[in-house]
Parts: C-alpha cells; structure tokens; sequence
C-alpha cells in the first residue's frame, strides 16, 4: 500500500496507531501494484529454479516440509528449506510448490506473520491438515501426476496421511530422496565449523550405560520381540548418552543416530568432531555390549540395510513420530520391522527420576530471578517511554546470563507490546519493534537453558489502566491456569481429557484461544520435550513428568493474554482413593495483580492462588537474598501479599467444573 492510501486510511478512521500499523506491516497483493512490506522477502528467484528442478524430475508439485531429518520442531539455519523458499520463519507450516502456483499452510499463530514476510507469488492456506492440503493437491496436479517429496522430511504418519488422503485421486507421490530445494539453495549454510559434540559440564543423570540397560529391558520385555531400537529424534540419543551439542539453536542437540541391539550400540555422527575424550567415554575402541561404534552420519541407510539384511529374525523398532520415511523405506518389509508412536527412549525420558526432579525445580528457582528482575526494571522505565520490546528482551536474557550454570535462551524470546502480542509467537525485529508505554498491555515468554533444566515462562502485564475486557480476559485466562493447575485426576488420565479445563471460563463468555495448552519439558534438552502435554497425540500423565500449563487469549491487533507455568505432575492425598494425580507448579514469578479481577475467582481458586503466592516466598526469599538481590526481594513480596478471600465470588463453580470435566474426561477414555 503506498503512503498516500496509508494516511487517507488513518484520515478516515482516525486510528494512526492501528490503522497505519496494520496495513503497513502486511501485504495486500489485491493492488496494482500488489503492496509489499519492507519484511517480505522477494521468491521469485527461488520459485523459478525450483521449478526447473522440478520439470526436470518428472514431477507436477513438490512439498517442502518445515522440518529437518529428524523431523525437529525447531531446526538449523541449513535445513531451513522452508523459510529460503517462501521467507517465512515460523516453527510450523508446509509449502507446496507447482509449475503456475505456490501455496503455504500454517496454524493461526503465524497468519499475520505469514502476510509480513510473504510476497505475492504465494497463497496463504490458513489450515494445517493433510487432507485439506490434499485437496488443494487433487485441485492443481493434472490426473496422472507425481508430487514430489524428500523422504528424510517426511514421519511414516506423514507419508501415510498424504497416501491415503490422494487414493483413488489418479495422483501419486514421488520419493527423492536428492532435495530439489538443496540443488537450486546455492549459500546454504554448513555445519558452523565450531559446532561440538560434548558431555554436560557435569554428568547429572544416570550413566549412559544404565540407560541403555533400561531400554534394553524394554526391548526384552516387549512382546513382539524387536532385535533392534532405531533412533531417529535427536533428543533421544543426547538423552541416551548425557551428551550435548549445539548444532540446532536454542537447542543443545547434535545431528545424529542411534541402532540398538541386545548386544550392540551403533551411533552415527559426524566423526570428525568426536574428541578423544568421547571416545573414551563411549568405550569406542573395543566390542561388546556396552561399546558404543562410531559411524558417519551419512552412512545410517546403508548400515541400516546392511543390519536388515545380514540374518533372518530381524525386527527394527521404530517411533512413527520421529522415524523419518527414508529410512522406513529400507526396513518396510513387514517382518522387518515395528511400530509404536515414540519411541521407548522418548517415554521413559518424559519421567524425570527424583534428582532430575530437583534439579529442575532448583533451576526454576534461579530463573525465576531473571523474570523478577526483569519485570520490576520494566516497571521503573516504562513510563519514561524508552524501552523497546527489542530492549526488554534483552534485558531478560542478560539477567539470565548471570545465573548459575545457564548456557542461554531456550528459544527465541517473545517480547510483544498492544497488537503485536495478539501474535501467539511473535519476536520482535528491527522492522517491528514497538516502544513499550502505560497505555499497552506487554507479554513476555521467555525460557533459559541450564546445566540442570529448561524452563518457559509467559507473563502478561500492564503498567497502566486496563480496560475491563482486557481485567476480565486476563482473569479468565488465570482461572484457566488454576482450574488445570489444582485438579486431581487418576494416573494415567491423559491430558487431552482436562485440556478444556484451561479454557471453560474464556468459552462462558465467548473466548478462545487458538494453541495448545501446554507442552513437555526436560533436563537441559528442547523446551518444547513431547510426547508430554495436553494433545491429543501425547501420552497420558505419570508422577515424575513436567508439562507446561499456558492457556491464553488473543485479540487481533489490539492485545494479547498468556499465562504460562512449568509444573510438575506429583502424588494427589484423596480422601478414599490411591493412586491419583495433580500438578506442583515450579515456576516462581507473581501474576500482575493489577489485571486480576478477584471477584470472578470462586473461593477455592482464590485460596490456590494464596497458596501459590505463599510458596514463592518460601522459595525466593532466601534465593534473593543468597544472590544479594534485596530490592528484588521487596517487589516480590509485594507482588505476593495474599488476597483477601472472604466475600469472593466466581461465575464459575469449580469444583462442579472439575467434577463435570473428570466424568467427561472417563466417558472419552472409555470410548476410546
């Protein structure tokens, strides 16, 4: 839009803060010429030699996946295909591409972030689904057609999903194994040189070789009697070996494999960074059950095939999630092979042991201190109108830096002021940054990485007056938070079953929010750790797990709501029962009490809240003052100063709703 049509807008509507924002920061390829922000990102280059890839290939459409060969949410700038394609960054999406079209599909967290960095040669498909993407599919390619994909980029469920979905359409997909985008990406960066493989700085888990023990057990136990476990996911061989990397950021991974067998351990890896000291660790320079044989990362196809091959009886076990389909395709005789949706590794690492459960709760603690910090220096320098989204994350970020044992950021901060924090995950940029003021609400998510523990934390605050829907949204939300928070439930529910307790008091008066509720997290690996959380494809809760508890709102280029806990699920005493389940939460920073409404908390949430706050000041109290952090100290026991109960009054009656939403909770359990 050029800036003449931006001021007649704001003349009309008399909206400069809105109207002049939002049509400038997205494009409007409904023009002639179309408009382009300056965060869009010109793919006609890109598109064209594609394309003649493509005609060369024999194929009418290609699919570039937003992932890597090990199928991570979050990836290296080298597999990021997706993004050199298209210039949209966010973690999720699928880009197709034809010889006359392009078409991107995303959650709704990413729509406006899609429109900021897009140009006009692509579509924006606001789905997620195989199926939807399938009939867009069956719409483009003439009958007869191939579609392309690289298989290393593709789960068996994937492949599945698109097979079944394009049946009986004429249309077939094509396997290449050669990725089109890599020919035509001619600056694709490489492997940093300085990239590392490496042990924590201290070992503070089980040895390796009881790990392996353990899973081994799993192995001999299982019915249909697997002879080897492969290992695609890049978390489980770092859980598996107590080592480290840094070759995805934010993420302290190694691109890797393992194969394990009853009496052998193969782990593929770029030898070339492999350490002495590895070595020796690994036990790699003898034979036998617990030495671990070093290969090239580019040779597990054929190693993989050599070991199928080599005698009669064998069956690989595979995680359908995070088994890539190249890989499948070398094992997918029927009698070669079995299946589970994650992996043994990926289970029995989502229960923390009782020092992994301290240590993270310890590591909680200390970065509950860098939030504190950050939060009481906003409040100070916001009304003097300086402090940019870009500054506070910053800040946050330098306060952890100074905490025990951090080894930095766990993800990109989500630092968002007014109508970019209607944007789930938004980070701010030199394009984008806004100024932070009294009339703005402010979200921030943030997370550390520690020798002990990842942690992620939302807050949503206010230095001003908030409006009453913006009091009430927030309290809505925060009794979302609390009603997951406090219920008890029986071991093994799964979370999906109580996922609608965090959002029972936004839907009453017609609210909603357009993510999940929480997610997994460990021991100093990705913040983001399935198969736990509140999906429907995670596995049900066991004492000893961590989850985040994160539900939110969002209005569209005005504001945006998240309230995000790690908690850790622990022993419930019940009057009758055994074996019943709750949450402890484990993050350590106040909510803003200014946007707390508390006469729609009912009483037993308002006592949950005391509660909460009691606990911080048991916890931070002597960390603050360890830390010689006084003044710290004074605002948080400020922020936590118990609300008064008597009197209180809620539209909700909670312990209905958690008696209502358990019974629902047993029916849908039954009828799976």
């Amino acid at each position: 839009m050029n800036s003449s049509l931006v001021l007649l807008l704001v003349a009309l509507t008399g909206n400069v803060s809105s109207t002049a924002l939002f049509e400038a920061t997205e494009r409007n390829c409904s023009l002639s010429p179309p408009y382009l922000p300056s965060t869009a990102v010109n793919s006609s280059l890109q598109l064209r030699d594609l394309r003649e890839r493509m005609l060369s290939s024999n194929v009418s459409a290609y699919i570039i996946p937003g992932t890597d060969a090990h199928l991570s949410e979050y990836i290296a700038p080298r597999d990021a295909r997706l993004a050199f394609m298209t210039g949209f960054t966010g973690s999720a999406g699928t880009a197709i591409v034809t010889p006359s079209k392009a078409a991107l599909w995303t959650d709704s967290r990413y729509w406006v972030q899609a429109e900021r960095q897009m140009d006009c040669n692509w579509e924006l498909q606001r789905d997620v689904y195989i199926s939807s993407i399938a009939e867009w599919l069956i719409s483009e390619v003439p009958q007869g057609g191939k579609i392309g994909f690289d298989p290393f980029l593709f789960s068996l469920k994937t492949q599945e999903e698109y097979k079944m979905s394009l049946e009986s359409s004429n249309r077939s997909l094509k396997s290449m194994p050669g990725n089109l985008v890599d020919l035509v990406w001619k600056d694709r960066p490489a492997i940093p040189p300085d990239s590392l493989i490496r042990l924590p700085d201290r070992v503070i888990q089980r040895s390796w070789q009881t790990k392996v023990k353990q899973i081994r057990n799993q192995m001999k136990d299982n019915p249909y009697e697997p002879t080897a476990l492969l290992l695609s996911a890049l978390d489980e061989t770092a859980w598996l070996f107590n080592m480290r990397g840094n070759d995805i950021p934010y993420n302290p991974f190694f691109y890797s494999y393992t194969l394990l067998t009853m009496d052998e351990i193969w782990l593929f890896l770029h030898t070339e960074r492999v350490t002495e000291e590895l070595k020796v660790y690994l036990n790699a320079s003898c034979s036998g059950p617990f030495c671990v044989q070093l290969k090239s990362y580019d040779t597990v196809s054929d190693h993989l095939k050599e070991y199928v091959n080599s005698r009669p009886g064998i069956k690989v076990w595979i995680g359908t999630e995070y088994t890539n389909y190249a890989l499948y395709e070398v094992i997918k005789t029927e009698d070669k092979f079995m299946t589970s949706s994650y992996s043994p590794v990926l289970t029995t690492k989502a229960v923390k042991d009782d020092t992994e459960q301290r240590i993270l709760r310890d590591a909680h603690v200390r970065d509950a201190v860098a939030v504190i910090q950050l939060l009481m220096w906003l409040e100070k320098v916001v009304p003097a109108g300086k402090e940019t989204e870009l500054s506070a994350s910053a800040y946050v970020n330098h306060c952890r830096s100074k905490q025990k044992d951090n080894k930095g950021p766990s993800f990109e901060t989500i630092s968002a002021s007014g109508p970019n924090a209607a944007l789930a995950h938004y980070s701010p940029t030199a394009e984008s940054n806004r100024k932070l003021t009294v009339d703005e609400m402010y979200l921030v998510d943030s997370g550390g990485q520690y020798l002990d523990g990842t942690t992620d934390i939302t807050r949503t605050v206010h230095w001003g007056t908030p409006t009453a829907m913006q009091k009430e949204a927030f309290t809505r939300v925060l009794m979302g938070n609390i009603e997951i928070s406090r219920t008890i439930f029986p071991s093994g529910t799964r979370g999906v079953n109580m996922e609608m307790l965090g959002r029972r008091a936004l839907w009453e008066v017609g609210l909603n929010y357009g993510h999940g509720t929480g997610h997994g997290v460990g021991n100093y690996f990705g913040v983001h750790e399935w198969p736990v959380g509140f999906q429907s494809n995670n596995i049900p809760f066991q004492e000893g797990m961590f989850t985040s508890i994160e539900p939110g709102y969002y209005k569209e280029n005005d504001f945006g709501i998240r309230i995000e806990d790690i908690a850790v699920v622990v022993p419930a005493q019940t009057k009758y029962g055994h074996n019943y389940l709750t949450f402890d939460t484990v993050s350590m920073v106040p909510y803003d009490r200014k946007l707390i409404d508390t006469s729609l908390l009912s009483p037993v949430q308002l006592q949950w809240l005391n509660k909460y706050y009691e606990t911080i000041r048991t916890l931070m109290s002597p960390e603050l003052d360890r830390q010689g952090l006084y003044e710290e100290k004074n605002w948080m026991l400020k922020h936590t100063e118990p609300f008064a109960e008597s009197g209180s009054s809620s539209s909700v009656c909670s312990s209905t709703l958690t008696l209502v939403t358990l019974a629902i909770a047993v029916l849908y359990s039954v009828a799976l």
